[in-house]
């Protein structure tokens, strides 16, 4: 087994760090958020970031990076206060991995892919078309994360669209039947597949299996 310390990988060059560190805490979500500005641009950027907060309020969260140069879906978002965020599936990785790219503000990310928005029940925020698993989502606070100076973004959840194929008696959604993607490190798109799904686990009881 190999072994890095800090000091090594710290002396790394940017690329090789980045790939590491980006890595090694295993998958991350693969999803889309997108927004619109004041004037009426979309926007659309891919984000692994994306994770549960709770469900009694319903609640997100994703990290923002440094505004140290323009975040067009941080400025959207603070101008409408209104997000998407869309499950990305295995057809759509590579016009998802290509919104990461560094288009202007005045362009948006939907003509320069082969993504495409798609608006749901008259709301002006825009979804991507096609996604199986998509939601509404409003800005409700931030947190600065003083040690790297990213944002920690908190978006209420309220509207859940899902392919009919996903609806269970329970409401949990089994993702690798419509082939959602996870992300493994910067730009590796990975295909999970369910193994086991277990009753709630209790002390002193056996855990059981479910399906």
């Amino acid at each position: 087994m190999i072994k890095l310390t800090k000091e090594t990988f710290s002396q790394f060059s940017k690329i090789p760090r980045l790939n590491l560190i980006n890595s090694c805490m295993g998958y991350k979500s693969a999803n889309l958020i997108a927004t619109k500005s004041a004037d009426g641009i979309s926007n659309v950027a891919v984000f692994s970031s994306v994770t549960h907060l709770g469900s009694d309020p319903a609640l997100l969260g994703f990290i923002l990076r440094p505004n140290t140069i323009p975040r067009d879906t941080y400025t959207n978002l603070k101008e409408t206060g209104f997000l998407s965020v869309n499950a990305i599936s295995e057809n759509m990785i590579s016009a998802a991995h290509q919104t990461s790219a560094s288009y202007p503000a005045t362009i948006s990310e939907f003509e320069m892919t082969d993504l495409e928005e798609e608006y749901l029940d008259d709301f002006e925020i825009p979804f991507v078309k096609g996604s199986p698993v998509r939601l509404l989502c409003r800005y409700v606070n931030e947190y600065p994360i003083v040690e790297n100076n990213t944002i920690h973004i908190i978006a209420s959840i309220e509207a859940i669209y899902y392919d009919a194929i996903l609806d269970r008696e329970d409401k949990w959604l089994q993702l690798d039947k419509v082939n959602v993607v996870a992300i493994n490190g910067l730009d590796g798109y990975a295909l999970p597949q369910l193994l086991k799904r277990f009753e709630y686990a209790r002390v002193n009881q056996e855990v059981k299996e479910k399906l």
